[in-house]
């Protein structure tokens, strides 16, 4: 099968720099290009060379999770991912709407990826080996923040199976609200080789510069009824633990993006992140512990297993059960 790339993001302003640049270069990939609107978004939004699909549009798709989902959420990407499934993507790349794609966003992308091989079981800064100084990824455990790293050149070369790879950010990386109130700002990562997380080796990721294969597509999924600044992360958690089951690991790679923040409100941005600062080491205890089924027929089960997890431990809203449940169902009609 040759790949066809899908470039999906979501937004709530008129066509940003990030936007129109996405627009213009994504015939590079001879990507589709997918944007999602919400309430909140113009009325009388236009992108040449996108796909827009305003509330309407989305409810006219015929998904079932597109009747259900709630709006005034980031989680309506996820209409996003469908359409572009429902197309014929077989990689999708997402990003947000104030990133820039740097050339190598461009790139064709290769599933099988030579990296640096992370080993030791247990959270892992991945950004300390693209980057002097202290910095760390949102999501990542405060308490973890200190952790020393194995030196990049102790790490084992490996060529990995690594349907979903996260790219990072330059400028103004995806930090939280703490790096962000008290250590400066811009900053670009090294041009350093990929690194490979094993199994049992955890590190968050996020929605701003991600590609998945098509095996992974399922894990695409973003939850509702949790904290905004969470529904990536939490997302990541599921996501890792469910690729070891398939045999699979996750990978990172140097920036090719560059962000030119919208605007947030810092200490909002603290509160919202403050259910991840408290919760994340239970998270990923809760997940580790989960019995699952193995190889890929497993995925959809083992992703209801997950989200019924974390239900139970009350981080995330018992609503988001019938949402995972109508997201399984669209991608079972589509096969």
């Amino acid at each position: 099968m040759s790949d066809q790339y899908a470039v999906v993001l979501t937004t709530i302003n008129h066509p940003t720099f990030a936007v129109k640049e996405i627009a213009r270069r994504a015939p590079e990939l001879d990507a589709q290009f997918y944007l999602i609107g919400d309430s909140k978004s113009p009325a009388n939004f236009h992108q040449d060379g996108a796909h827009y699909l305003d509330i309407q549009a989305q409810k006219d798709t015929g998904f079932k999770f597109a009747e259900l989902c709630p709006t005034k959420h980031y989680a309506r990407k996820n209409i996003g991912y469908l359409a572009a499934m429902k197309a014929g993507a077989n990689i999708i790349v997402e990003t947000d709407d104030d990133n820039i794609p740097l050339d190598g966003f461009w790139a064709p992308r290769e599933r099988s990826v030579r990296g640096k091989l992370v080993d030791a079981k247990g959270w892992c800064n991945v950004y300390g080996y693209y980057a002097d100084g202290v910095i760390w990824p949102r999501g990542l455990p405060l308490e973890r923040i200190q952790d020393s790293l194995p030196a990049r050149s102790t790490l084992s070369d490996i060529v990995a199976d690594c349907p979903i790879q996260q790219g990072l950010a330059d400028d103004n990386p995806d930090v939280d609200a703490i790096y962000r109130l008290i250590l400066p700002l811009p900053l670009k990562f090294k041009p350093e080789g990929p690194v490979v997380l094993n199994k049992g080796v955890w590190c968050p990721f996020n929605s701003q510069n991600t590609t998945f294969w098509r095996d992974a597509f399922p894990l695409l999924y973003l939850p509702y009824h949790c904290s905004f600044r969470m529904t990536d992360i939490w997302r990541s958690f599921v996501a890792q633990r469910l690729i070891w089951e398939c045999g699979w690991t996750l990978s990172f790679h140097q920036s090719t993006v560059y962000q030119e923040r919208n605007e947030h409100d810092l200490l909002h941005d603290f509160k919202d992140e403050v259910p991840g600062y408290l919760n994340n080491e239970r998270i990923k205890k809760t997940l580790e512990d989960l019995a699952l089924g193995s190889g890929k027929g497993a995925m959809l089960d083992n992703l209801v297993k997950a989200y019924d997890a974390l239900i139970d431990l009350g981080v995330v809203g018992a609503e988001e059960a019938q949402l995972v449940a109508a997201w399984v169902s669209d991608l079972e009609r589509m096969g």
